[in-house]
């Protein structure tokens, strides 16, 4: 499950703005600026917006890191 805070680290990380998550996503801004301003697991959202939320980060080489003790996560993918 993608938390916001994933979506916020990822987005911050890639350096992409909202409007160009939303594109890339095929979604629209305002959906991505409702997600980014809840707290923990995006469950309001459906499983094919956050499919095509995670799909345009992970082409820009986002990996998504599982809570594995310390905290669920993102990071860059090795070039």
């Amino acid at each position: 499950m993608v938390t916001a805070e994933q979506l916020r680290a990822a987005r911050a990380l890639i350096r992409l703005d909202q409007s160009a998550l939303a594109t890339k996503a095929g979604i629209s801004v305002e959906t991505i600026k409702r997600l980014e301003k809840m707290n923990g697991p995006l469950l309001s959202a459906t499983g094919n917006t956050l499919a095509a939320i995670r799909a345009a980060l992970e082409a820009d080489g986002v990996m998504f890191i599982d809570a594995n003790g310390n905290g669920p996560g993102v990071r860059l993918r090795d070039r």
